[in-house]
């Protein structure tokens, strides 16, 4: 990071000592990285920004610890890990973020009360959820988040949920087990995480009637490009003529890379870390590799303009880009990203099916 101002309030990030003192940086931080998005190289800007969504997060976990300690519950009786799951999990976060989490932690030897420990932690997620809140995270709305008792778990808890999941190809469930390929650390023992993934896909690979559920859900949104070529945005209501960036372009996208990840064995968690892996293990060639990444880094650059300040004084996104913004230019470059994201799909489709026969 270049910036001297935003290096300064990163390191404040790191000594902050309450969610007040944290939301005011948060709020600091934003307005300047808002300034320099028009200028910035979009890859760059990204790192940047999910670099501080990291220390803002982290930091708060470590202010909920603190609180566990002044509310006379002590400390973390066990190791734990702190997951991101969604665009959190992917490092793909824009300036709006909500909390997508979960709570593992080690599994309590047999001189601890493994019912006190289940407590412990089950508070720590609630005082952790209501932390980040406060810093202007708020809870996900599919109710994906570690204050959840479903998202909060010991390891062989984790890994016995897993099994069963697995077990089940039913919708929800299958989207649960995507969500999981999409998590990763962001605070605590990254052994505990790296043997949930290694468990996960050893699972993965056991059970090819999921992957197919797998598909579905992954082909369940699709790209909006006509068949004569045209862009299909809006057609009612106030945001009419705007084109749905999030579900049209962005989802579609990294939802197919992921899926190819998964039947890789691939545990990288990034969109473009995936397709680089992908290529490496010469599933991508260098073209393919190089088309797809073009597209997701347009995609992602045009994300980040649909995120805004709301009338609460937290950050929103519809995922939609206004019509306005919709220039010649502009639509072309839409057009081509698009065209790759359909072919994607397709390509996916024909994969999978091929390798389930």
């Amino acid at each position: 990071m270049n910036d001297p101002v935003m290096a300064q309030l990163y390191g404040l990030v790191g000594t902050a000592g309450n969610a007040e003192a944290l939301r005011s940086l948060r709020d600091q931080i934003q307005q300047r990285m808002q300034s320099l998005l028009p200028s910035a190289s979009v890859e760059q800007f990204n790192n940047d920004l999910n670099g501080m969504h990291d220390a803002l997060i982290a930091r708060g976990i470590y202010v909920a610890e603190q609180e566990m300690a002044r509310m006379g519950m002590g400390s973390p009786p066990v190791p734990y890990a702190y997951l991101l799951f969604g665009s959190g999990g992917r490092r793909e976060q824009t300036l709006a973020s909500d909390q997508d989490s979960g709570m593992l932690y080690d599994n309590p030897p047999a001189s601890m009360d493994g019912g006190a420990v289940k407590q412990y932690f089950y508070s720590f997620s609630q005082v952790i959820v209501k932390t980040l809140q406060q810093i202007g995270y708020p809870p996900c709305e599919g109710n994906v988040i570690s204050s959840n008792p479903d998202w909060c778990d010991s390891l062989q808890g984790w890994m016995d949920k897993l099994d069963r999941w697995f077990e089940i190809a039913h919708w929800e469930v299958v989207r649960y087990l995507l969500i999981i390929a999409d998590g990763r650390m962001v605070c605590g023992d990254r052994s505990l995480a790296d043997r949930l993934k290694e468990h996960y896909f050893r699972d993965t690979l056991d059970h090819p009637v999921i992957v197919r559920r797998m598909l579905e859900n992954t082909l369940r949104y699709k790209v909006l490009i006509g068949v004569f070529g045209q862009l299909i945005t809006e057609r009612y209501g106030p945001q009419s003529g705007s084109l749905d960036i999030k579900y049209g372009a962005y989802i579609p996208l990294i939802n197919s890379i992921r899926l190819m990840a998964i039947q890789g064995g691939i545990r990288a968690t990034s969109t473009l870390e995936r397709i680089r892996a992908l290529r490496d293990a010469g599933k991508l060639s260098e073209q393919d590799s190089a088309e797809y990444a073009s597209a997701f880094r347009l995609f992602l650059r045009l994300r980040l303009y649909t995120s805004e300040a709301t009338d609460e004084g937290t950050y929103g996104s519809s995922g939609k880009l206004a019509g306005s913004r919709l220039t010649k230019q502009l639509a072309c470059e839409l057009k081509r990203g698009l065209r790759t994201g359909k072919k994607l799909q397709r390509r996916v489709y024909r994969q999978t099916l091929g390798k389930l026969k």
